[in-house]
């Protein structure tokens, strides 16, 4: 038994005597360790070749300015810090409201009537109170107007201008970047509008087109885009429709056609050839006529030569 056990140990021995043994075994253990290595380095390569590809991606419009957050995507606001406690003196003249509403949506002012183009906004107490930006912007125009009562206008994407009048101490000047609830003035009163007392005249204006900013409050600023995009192409339909009914008319009007056919039936029935069988008719009148006379001078001859004759 004793021999047995001890004849794998001498065969390795065996082989591990040889010149050759030594050299094999360093020449395996040195492929596999350059194999490792090959796969490690492959690994490695993929893995940074992935980030320069994601990081190519992420920097291709690294030379660009950096752009604010879209205000797009912000909702609009009242401008003011609490709407539950304010309520509205004066609304907006909407022409398509009945004609109460028409009514008291006007400014009366100097013995003129004057549409509102914004809301009237107070508080119910009647105190004064901050106005905050209904949506982020840039402040384009601050103006000293004891009429309107001061105003201040901030202009956001896509042409859409958020207007703040009857205000006092006002918080910001032209250039200045605000954000969505930030103080920028403070209610107060205006001639134009005296019954209103302390309070703040809102105006949300796209193109300089006036809208209702209550058709616009808690949605967001895209949703004034859509509206004017949808109100334009009713108008454009209704501007088809109302010419359509005028190249009828010119249509129409190609078609009377009978008052032509009338005029030349007119001269169809006193033609050339009537004119000219009257004409003949009279020439042979006159021809029966000049005939007839002829006719009776020469029997009135005869009868003198008769008469003469017997006398003789």
């Amino acid at each position: 038994m004793r021999e047995e056990e001890k004849k794998p140990t001498s065969t390795i021995r065996r082989i591990l005597k040889q010149r050759w043994a030594l050299s094999a075994i360093y020449i395996a253990s040195a492929a596999i360790i350059l194999a490792a290595a090959f796969l490690l380095q492959n690994s490695f390569d993929d893995s940074a070749k992935d980030g320069k590809e994601e990081s190519a991606e992420t920097g291709k419009n690294y030379d660009q300015p950096s752009v604010e957050v879209n205000s797009n995507l912000e909702t609009i606001k009242m401008p003011v810090a609490d709407a539950d406690k304010t309520v509205i003196k004066k609304q907006f003249y909407d022409v398509n409201a009945d004609e109460k509403a028409q009514e008291e949506a006007l400014v009366f002012y100097n013995n003129r009537y004057e549409q509102n183009k914004g809301i009237d906004i107070a508080m119910e107490d009647g105190k004064s109170f901050d106005v905050k930006a209904s949506l982020s912007g840039n402040v384009t125009k601050v103006q000293d107007d004891a009429l309107l009562g001061n105003l201040v206008e901030v202009e956001h994407e896509d042409g859409v201008v958020t207007r703040y009048q009857s205000v006092k101490d006002i918080k910001v000047a032209v250039g200045d970047k605000v954000k969505q609830g930030q103080a920028i003035a403070t209610a107060g009163k205006s001639q134009i509008n005296e019954e209103a007392g302390v309070h703040v005249h809102f105006e949300i204006r796209k193109d300089n087109i006036a809208l209702n900013p209550l058709d616009f409050v808690d949605k967001q600023a895209s949703a004034i885009q859509s509206a004017t995009e949808a109100e334009g192409s009713e108008l454009e339909d209704s501007a088809n429709k109302e010419e359509t009914p005028a190249v009828e008319g010119s249509e129409a009007d190609k078609e009377e056609t009978p008052a032509v056919e009338e005029s030349e039936t007119g001269t169809e029935e006193a033609p050339a050839v009537d004119e000219t069988d009257e004409g003949t008719d009279l020439e042979n009148g006159t021809d029966e006529e000049g005939s007839v006379p002829g006719e009776d001078t020469t029997e009135e001859s005869d009868s003198l030569k008769d008469s003469l004759n017997q006398s003789n």
